[in-house]
Formats: C-alpha cells, structure tokens, sequence
C-alpha cells in the first residue's frame, strides 16, 4: 500500500558554495539533550572546583567525613570500644578541620600564581 501521507521536510540551508551551516539550537531536541544541557551547566561558564577559594565549611564537611571513617575504622578493624573511639575522632576532627583549611588554602594560593603568571606569559 501507497504511503497517504507525505513526510515532512526540514529547510536545507546551503550556501551557494554548496557547504551546509551547522544550526544553532538553543532548545534541545529530545531528552538526552535536554540533560545534557542542564549538566554542563548551559551558559558559558566554565569554572572548575579549583578556581573557587577553600571555605571553613567544606573543611568542616571534610573533616567530619574522615573523622568518621577512622572512628569506624578504629571500631571494626583495632575493635576499640564505642566510647574512646569517639573520642579520638573528636580529637581527630580539632585537628582534621584547620588542617584541611590551610592545606585547601595553600594549594588555592598556589595555582593562583601559576594562574597568573601564565596569564602575563600568553
């Protein structure tokens, strides 16, 4: 049986040279690219974690989360009671929390200069 119905056809747009233009879409075609859209952040933007400076509070989360893994660690694996496990770890956290700041810090400062300096180079 015949096809009814005439498929419909998108506008070529060639140049008189014959090369096709690629079209710029702002709006995605079909779900896969709409997700992609919204990972890579859309806009221009293109900072990575290390161009932002170190905040107290990511040194805090980070500490946390390694106090926690050695309090289990000293639970499970050296089988040290509850409560004095929990106690290094506090101890562990007072020390984890600057540390983990001026270490952040440190290496921030660092590719700042390198940052610069190949700005002033190129």
């Amino acid at each position: 049986m015949a096809q009814t119905k005439k498929k419909r056809q998108r506008k070529k747009r060639g140049t008189q040279a014959g090369s096709l233009e690629a079209k710029r879409r702002s709006r995605p075609r079909n779900r896969a690219e709409a997700r992609n859209q919204a990972r890579s952040g859309g806009g221009g933007r293109t900072i990575s974690k290390g161009d932002n400076p170190p905040t107290w509070r990511g040194a805090l989360l980070r500490g946390a989360i390694a106090s926690a893994v050695f309090a289990l660690l000293l639970i499970l694996i050296f089988g040290r009671p509850l409560g004095g496990a929990v106690l290094i770890a506090l101890v562990m956290l007072v020390f984890y929390i600057p540390a983990g700041y001026y270490m952040d810090l440190f290496l921030w400062r660092r590719r700042e200069r390198q940052r610069i300096r190949a700005k002033n180079q190129g």
